[in-house]
């Protein structure tokens, strides 16, 4: 096990106040990643990475000299998954593509970091084209073990304890699995309240930009900077009625993931929070084929120009999504685009009829599988995906053998804020 504890929260207070200077800072976190990055290969490598690492630090220490003055995220260091552009940094999206071809303006989020005085530690490993094809990145908690995808190198690092904080991005569950796998926070906002732009699209039309952190209070943190039009919340005085979604979604999990949730359910309700228990998404079996067939026809038309000049840097999973793409009809690209709405509805409606706030579940099937040529199954993340319904996803223990578990909460679309302000006491009472 090579995690290490890096709450967000607390980086940022000791940095802006000066209990720990920059330098220092970065000092600690060069002689971590020494150590753990050779197991784990959670970042794409890059020359010369703390020269101007440092050479950020100095300047984002002239300009803001006064502690009172300091930006919010002054000298805390990010991951950014390796689809984002990044100024002065190449994109390759974990691929054998040239990475001039992939090039383009940095992203707003990226840049809306950065101007909140956060230092880019580097790129983070993703599977190629946030898709399936898996890169070197293993597990912190046990490296025979994946990361998740396909964020897996911010997951991995922030769980390693690298950065407090790294970027990733969700078209089916792609930051709610390795959060849970690596055991931290996991946030996917409700679809569009994080800009794309800037993000090598995989599927337009549900990509979503999310985060990773240690700690609830850094996710709200973070969330407050990114998400457009946030809105404080005062702290929650009543607790949320959660939901559990019975029937033949929760079945997708596994015995170990079933067992471990109903542990967590009774956690929960032994720590006051009333528990309905809903019948939800009988047909999951066509929401997940809809889905998937959606991801593929908009992944081949955006990859299709690349493509066509680069065939031979794309992987076998890339190359089959892309080949499956071609054969999905616009009517079926039509009805998957309406179904995202006709989803949403009916989960606003589920929820208002049975008296819920949130709805829970298993981030993932199960814990994470055994090897990193696969990066394990997002189908318990793939509806919420589909309605872009905001989720967090909290650790919640572990299995007998030390591999994390997570909670996935759902919140109505654009209830972000009140989804993070009752997260923090829901992550206690796990």
């Amino acid at each position: 096990m090579v995690t290490h504890d890096a709450p967000l929260a607390a980086a940022i207070d000791d940095l802006r106040r000066d209990r720990v200077g920059i330098d220092e800072h970065l000092d600690t976190v060069e002689s971590r990643v020494e150590a753990v990055e050779p197991e784990i290969e959670s970042l794409v490598p890059e020359e010369d990475r703390w020269v101007r690492l440092r050479a950020a630090a100095a300047d984002l220490e002239a300009r803001f000299p006064d502690p009172a003055r300091r930006p919010p995220l002054y000298g805390v260091p990010i991951g950014v998954k390796d689809i984002f552009h990044v100024d002065g940094l190449p994109t390759r999206a974990g691929s054998d593509v040239p990475p001039e071809v992939l090039a383009g303006e940095e992203s707003t989020a990226v840049r809306t970091l950065r101007e909140a005085g956060a230092l880019v530690l580097g790129k983070t490993v993703t599977a190629e084209f946030a898709y399936f094809a898996p890169g070197p990145t293993r597990n912190p908690h046990d490296p025979a073990h994946t990361p998740g995808g396909s964020s897996s190198g911010s997951a991995a690092a922030v769980a390693a304890g690298l950065c407090p904080f790294a970027l990733g991005t969700q078209t089916i569950g792609s930051v709610t699995r390795p959060a849970a796998f690596c055991g931290i926070v996991g946030v996917k906002p409700s679809f569009g309240r994080i800009s794309t732009d800037g993000v090598i699209p995989c599927t337009p039309s549900v990509d979503h930009v999310g985060f990773f952190t240690q700690d609830t209070a850094g996710a709200s943190i973070a969330a407050a900077l990114l998400c457009d039009e946030w809105q404080p919340l005062p702290a929650p005085r009543d607790r949320p009625t959660l939901g559990v979604p019975e029937g033949p979604y929760l079945q997708q999990a596994s015995d170990i993931g079933l067992d471990a949730f109903e542990e967590h359910v009774s956690r929960l309700e032994r720590a006051g929070y009333d528990v309905e228990r809903i019948d939800a998404f009988e047909h999951i079996d066509e929401i997940n084929s809809r889905h998937e067939r959606l991801v593929a026809a908009e992944f081949a038309l955006t990859h299709e120009e690349w493509y066509e000049a680069h065939s031979d840097g794309y992987a076998d999973a890339s190359v089959e999504l892309l080949r499956e793409g071609r054969e999905v009809s616009t009517g079926d690209v039509a009805a998957a685009r309406s179904g995202r709405d006709q989803l949403r509805s009916a989960l606003h409606d589920l929820m208002r009829d049975s008296g819920v706030d949130l709805l829970i579940s298993p981030s993932a099937p199960g814990p994470a599988p055994e090897g990193i040529d696969t990066t394990g199954d997002p189908v318990m993340n793939l509806p919420w995906t589909h309605a872009g319904l905001p989720t967090v996803s909290l650790p919640a223990g572990t299995t007998e053998h030390g591999l994390p578990l997570g909670l996935q909460c759902a919140a109505p679309f654009g209830d972000d804020e009140s989804l993070l302000a009752w997260a923090h006491d829901i992550a206690d009472s796990l």
